[in-house]
């Protein structure tokens, strides 16, 4: 399929700029890919879909704060530095984005925090927002920690029009959160309550762990028409034995398989063996996933509304058909669900 195919009407009121009151207050559309019915629910509504032996499969990354603003040496131009990852704890070394990147060129010093709390030197391009950076700190690297993230802020995507609040460093995060690495929060999952975990579990739904550290790849403009031309950023994925052995007990039974986010189906969908079987991973996904995708372990998908000709948009319709998922989206929109990451949620079966 060709990206022009995957363009749909959000209106811009709908883009939720908070998340709802309650976590599991939100609305939850329920698409069931065998009857072509759509109904209208609530998240906390997901308790009837599941039952004893089935599994939720959560990515338990964290995010952290990674918007530091600061000031260029000599001219004192504002300037935002997006954290991305760490490459050497030792050496202090980060990969990052710069805005306006056209002014920070390799050798430039940046300072951050009221007083310069924090010197950081630029020392290679990467891309054309892209740098790499190196932290001027001779302390410990706990408390060097401590301080970038004291001055970072929660990295919510530009789409919130509106100042980062202190609740959001809480509700932009999952409550299984406990992996740190993410850039941007595994959004489906921000749905479920503490209460709402117990309660599925109390049901006898497993719930199984793994890890995928969601980057800005995942969600970087495609810009060829030819989506099989398209190249994903790699994303850092971990799936213990444990989990797989869950899953793969709950395959085995029949039972319902729900990948919770698109990061969570990418991360299982890079560790299937050769029988079509989760296998236990630690590595780098790339994973693409668009129409046709033959899904091997997962039967069941949580994910939210995504922007129009997204690499998550066209996740949704390889699992859950194109002609259903987009006329879900119709349907979104005229019942006035919530777009994007504070947004609602969609379950499909």
């Amino acid at each position: 399929m060709k990206l022009s195919s995957f363009e749909v009407n959000i209106p811009k009121e709908s883009i939720a700029q908070y998340p709802a009151k309650n976590r599991d207050d939100a609305k939850l559309m329920v698409i069931d890919r065998k009857t072509k019915k759509i109904e209208h629910k609530k998240f906390h509504d997901i308790l009837k879909y599941f039952g004893d032996g089935d599994v939720m499969i959560l990515n338990n990354t964290k995010v952290f704060p990674a918007r530091l603003y600061g000031t260029k040496e000599k001219t004192g131009a504002k300037i935002e530095v997006f954290l991305l990852r760490e490459l050497n704890a030792k050496s202090l070394l980060w990969d990052v984005l710069v805005d306006p990147a056209r002014k920070i060129r390799v050798g430039n010093k940046l300072y951050f925090g009221q007083n310069d709390d924090l010197i950081a030197e630029v020392v290679d391009n990467t891309t054309s927002r892209g740098r790499t950076i190196r932290f001027l700190f001779d302390g410990d690297h706990d408390k060097f920690k401590k301080i970038l993230y004291g001055l970072g802020e929660t990295p919510l995507p530009k789409y919130i029009k509106r100042p980062v609040e202190p609740s959001d460093a809480e509700r932009y995060q999952t409550v299984f959160a406990r992996v740190e690495g993410a850039v941007a929060a595994p959004t489906a999952g921000m749905h479920f309550s503490r209460e709402l975990l117990k309660r599925l579990e109390i049901k006898g739904v497993e719930l199984a762990e793994m890890t995928l550290h969601t980057g800005l790849g995942t969600f970087r403009t495609i810009d060829v028409e030819d989506l099989s031309k398209h190249k994903m950023d790699a994303e850092e994925a971990m799936i213990p034995e444990r989990t797989a052995k869950i899953v793969n007990t709950a395959k085995d039974a029949g039972k319902r398989i729900c990948a919770v986010g698109t990061t969570t189906m990418r991360g299982i969908e890079s560790a299937v063996s050769a029988e079509h079987y989760l296998k236990a991973y630690n590595g780098w996904t790339n994973l693409f996933i668009h129409p046709p995708h033959d899904f091997s372990i997962a039967n069941a998908m949580l994910t939210n509304f995504h922007q129009p000709k997204s690499s998550l948009l066209i996740m949704a319709c390889a699992f859950g058909g194109y002609d259903l998922i987009m006329k879900a989206y119709e349907a979104a929109a005229k019942e006035k669900y919530k777009f994007l990451s504070y947004g609602d949620c969609m379950l499909i079966i």
